[in-house]
């Protein structure tokens, strides 16, 4: 058993990192198997000395943080764990600019109602593949971040200027069910099967700055279907739920690709809702696809999951349960 003692700049730091009912601490000494003791200015640690030593340079770190006018809240004590230090004190660092000739998109994403880092390796990955490639694919499971931080990464774009419009998408396939006809314009019909995307930009811009643009045209949001034929020029292009997508639909989507444009494919390949004669759009083009220097694929497990522990522990068991009924080999 060790000990040791993080001493803070004030009760006021200290009591801003423990967060409401120290709800921080208590993630904290959940997640490293630890104890820790707030006293005033101080945090007394007690563990394993691999863990202790690892929870004050965490406590530091998020001290760091608080120096520099950010607050902190338990996802950034996940942050810290699956990053390390470095980012959640300091985002811009560990070797990529957070300004520069990308915009600062390659780490970090500063909106109107938001200020986004990666919080795993997998998002920073995907972060720098948005900033540097043509087409990118981001793919895995739910929960991992690839739809939020590409309609983040696109309202960025449209904001400074690098586009002249957004285009979101995605094909109007139902989940596993028939919920039937849907009354009301063309619109209101499909705006259920839109609605995610909506839920992104309002999370990141404000409400009257999102209905100004859509209402002008720089902001689009339609199913798939409306894309054929079109040529889709100086824009940021995202084909979201892609895995319920034919190879033919994406195909079709793909070669909409115009001048001065970026376009974001996402999607949860064991998740499709396709009937089980159509082969996904979304497999065949990462099959087809990589290996070209302009495609860039960034791929999410499970550990990224960043909306609930638990959709990472039903996921594990949703796998777990996948691998087990595996016919075994021949």
């Amino acid at each position: 058993m060790s000990s040791a003692t993080v001493r803070l700049e004030s009760n006021r730091v200290a009591s801003d990192l423990s967060g409401p009912h120290d709800i921080n601490l208590l993630l904290l000494e959940n997640k490293l198997d630890v104890t820790l003791l707030a006293r005033g200015n101080t945090i007394l640690v007690k563990g394993e000395e691999g863990q202790v030593l690892q929870a004050q340079t965490v406590l530091n770190a998020l001290a760091d943080r608080l120096k520099s006018g950010l607050p902190v809240t338990p996802a950034d004590i996940d942050t810290a764990l699956r990053m390390g230090p470095l980012n959640i004190s300091h985002p811009g660092d560990a070797g990529v600019p957070s300004t520069g000739d990308n915009g600062g998109t390659g780490r970090v994403l500063t909106l109107p109602r938001r200020t986004l880092s990666p919080r795993t390796p997998a998002q920073a990955t995907y972060l720098e593949t948005l900033a540097t490639k043509e087409l990118t694919f981001g793919v895995g499971p739910a929960g991992t971040g690839k739809t939020y931080l590409a309609v983040a990464f696109a309202a960025l774009s449209l904001i400074q200027g690098r586009v002249e419009r957004i285009i979101l998408s995605r094909p109007a396939v139902e989940a596993g069910e028939r919920i039937g006809f849907l009354p009301g314009d063309m619109k209101e019909k499909i705006d259920p099967y839109l609605r995610p995307l909506y839920d992104a930009l309002y999370d990141v811009l404000h409400a009257d700055f999102v209905d100004r643009r859509i209402a002008a045209g720089e902001i689009e949001i339609a199913p798939l279907a409306f894309m054929r034929g079109r040529t889709l020029s100086r824009a940021v292009v995202l084909l979201d739920e892609a895995q319920n997508t034919t190879a033919g639909q994406m195909k079709m989507f793909l070669t909409r690709l115009g001048e001065g444009s970026r376009m974001i494919v996402t999607g949860d390949p064991s998740q499709t809702d396709l009937a089980p004669s159509h082969v996904s759009g979304l497999a065949d083009a990462l099959s087809l696809l990589q290996g070209i220097d302009e495609v860039g694929i960034a791929r999410f497990t499970g550990e990224d999951v960043v909306r609930h522990d638990l959709v990472r522990k039903i996921l594990s068991a949703y796998d777990t349960q996948a691998v087990s009924q595996r016919p075994a080999a021949p």
